[in-house]
């Protein structure tokens, strides 16, 4: 009766673990709580990163940044929308974002687009409805850019900013992605529609 919303029986199982309004208004209590029920996601998904890059002995540490940006004042979490995704996609897409980022870090001096794509891949967490991507066709980067984009909603700054990079990068990336998808489905209205999500 009194429970949140986060807790109904047919809520995924990480929100049924964790009471959203709780966290979210910073209860110590359910933080901590929130920290044990996570802490398998968020780690899975950045060994998945790390494994294949030979950083796996790294990803502890990596997993301890997910949770201090999920600390910070303008905590992601408080942006979070449960219409939008599950809490669990949500954590795998921070949690992946970061261990990109640490590799980034480690090779200073290798661009976006020299860094292997088995280590930017990001799983598909839910079916894509609008479009049907065939597999290959865009390269990880440009999937995580599509997802962040057309998934979550996101706009091209909050992208950006979510990812630690320009924005400038997004809007490039993301126009790589189109002209792949125009050339593939040759001027198919889905392709179409993708694009005013952007250029619109």
């Amino acid at each position: 009766m009194g429970a949140a919303n986060a807790r109904q029986t047919g809520a995924p199982p990480l929100e049924r673990a964790v009471d959203l309004a709780r966290l979210k208004s910073g209860d110590k209590a359910e933080w901590d709580r929130f920290v044990r029920r996570s802490g398998p996601v968020i780690y899975a998904a950045v060994l998945r990163r790390l494994a294949p890059a030979g950083a796996a002995a790294e990803a502890e540490d990596v997993a301890q940044e997910v949770f201090a940006r999920l600390c910070r004042r303008d905590r992601p979490l408080a942006g979070y929308d449960p219409e939008r995704a599950s809490l669990s996609t949500f954590l795998t897409v921070l949690a992946t974002s970061a261990a990109i980022d640490h590799l980034r870090r480690k090779r200073p001096t290798d661009p976006i687009d020299q860094v292997p794509e088995h280590r930017l891949s990001v799983p598909a967490a839910e079916p894509r409805e609008r479009v049907k991507i065939p597999d290959g066709l865009l390269t990880a980067r440009q999937m995580l850019i599509l997802t962040l984009l057309y998934d979550r909603e996101m706009e091209v700054a909050e992208a950006a900013s979510f990812l630690g990079v320009d924005p400038q990068t997004i809007r490039s990336t993301h126009h790589k992605a189109m002209l792949r998808l125009r050339a593939h489905f040759q001027g198919d209205g889905n392709a179409a529609a993708l694009v005013s999500h952007s250029d619109g």
